[in-house]
């Protein structure tokens, strides 16, 4: 077998570069991973089917762009406009696919009571099932769509060039967090929330729809998985009907490695499994990329499987 040849001076020698690469892209990671992250917090459920409807998102955002007549490098106004039209989009196609993801697939098994085996079977069926009718519907092939934002160097700090790709992925990964993280800790919605996480039972009894906080997670969380759509499309310029597989067990890695049940450690986790992938590619190749991923989830989960973070949603503080 062939040895693995490890090149650090690709890796130092243009570290700030590969850094910044690495959280862009653990951007998107993280915005997923949010939604991951909001289902368990409350109901103990890794929600496999979140993938999908991020990969769901996407294709909405191939649709709006196709029916807006996007081509590449447009005008600056027409810029603006396609990405506003993409987020409303694919976050409310995402968000709508969720709620309706809760609704069909769990909301009868929590009042049969059934068991999480059962959750965790009907989740990966459900994945399996929108991934494949997707395949059918969509074609199975690559589909690419125009370059709508061309990228252009920003700023120079050192030999590390910073695009406005990259700054508008990061920038709106922080903003987004930092807006759910007030809602959950500051709005009496968001008590509500950490109530039900906390302790479903005494919340019922305190006045507090369970069934409706429920229903906010899942729109929250496919709120997310739109925007994290749109930036995916900016950043690759392609989808596809699995694109969601991979993508989604990162996400779900990231959740983990931060801590899942951790609003902040779902955006801790995925910028730094940004920069893992990133740097594993770079000293070695880029086959080692995913490879690298799941070594970090594997590792996390044996030495320290609560999370870098590990605190619940149900005790985050306001």
């Amino acid at each position: 077998m062939k040895g693995i040849f490890v090149d650090f001076d690709a890796l130092f020698g243009h570290l700030g570069q590969h850094t910044v690469d690495g959280l862009s892209k653990g951007s998107i990671y993280a915005l997923v991973a949010l939604g991951y992250t909001l289902v368990y917090g409350v109901l103990r459920l890794i929600n496999f089917a979140h993938s999908e409807v991020f990969m769901i998102g996407t294709f909405t955002v191939v649709g709006t762009w196709s029916v807006l007549g996007a081509t590449d490098s447009p005008a600056i106004g027409t810029v603006i406009l396609l990405l506003l039209a993409g987020l409303v989009a694919a976050a409310a196609v995402s968000g709508a696919t969720a709620v309706a993801v809760e609704r069909v697939a769990y909301r009868r098994l929590r009042r049969m009571n059934a068991p999480p085996l059962i959750f965790l079977i009907t989740a990966i069926g459900l994945s399996l099932v929108l991934s494949e009718a997707f395949g059918i519907w969509q074609g199975r092939l690559v589909k690419g769509m125009p370059t709508v934002i061309e990228r252009s160097v920003l700023f120079t700090i050192g030999n590390t060039e910073v695009t406005n790709v990259q700054v508008i992925t990061v920038l709106a990964a922080l903003i987004m967090m930092f807006g759910l993280d007030v809602f959950i800790n500051r709005t009496r919605y968001g008590r509500g929330v950490r109530a039900v996480a906390q302790d479903p039972d005494t919340a019922a009894l305190m006045g507090v729809n369970k069934d409706r906080v429920i229903a906010l997670i899942f729109l929250l969380g496919g709120l997310l998985a739109g925007a994290a759509a749109l930036l995916y499309c900016v950043r690759y310029g392609n989808t596809r009907f699995n694109v969601g597989f991979v993508l989604g067990l990162k996400a779900f890695t990231a959740a983990v490695l931060g801590g899942i049940g951790n609003l902040r450690g779902a955006l801790l986790g995925g910028l730094l499994l940004g920069v893992v992938e990133v740097y594993a590619a770079t000293l070695t190749s880029s086959a080692w990329e995913d490879v690298a991923a799941f070594v970090v989830l594997v590792v996390v989960l044996l030495f320290r499987p609560t999370g870098l973070l590990g605190e619940s949603l149900g005790r985050a503080r306001a």
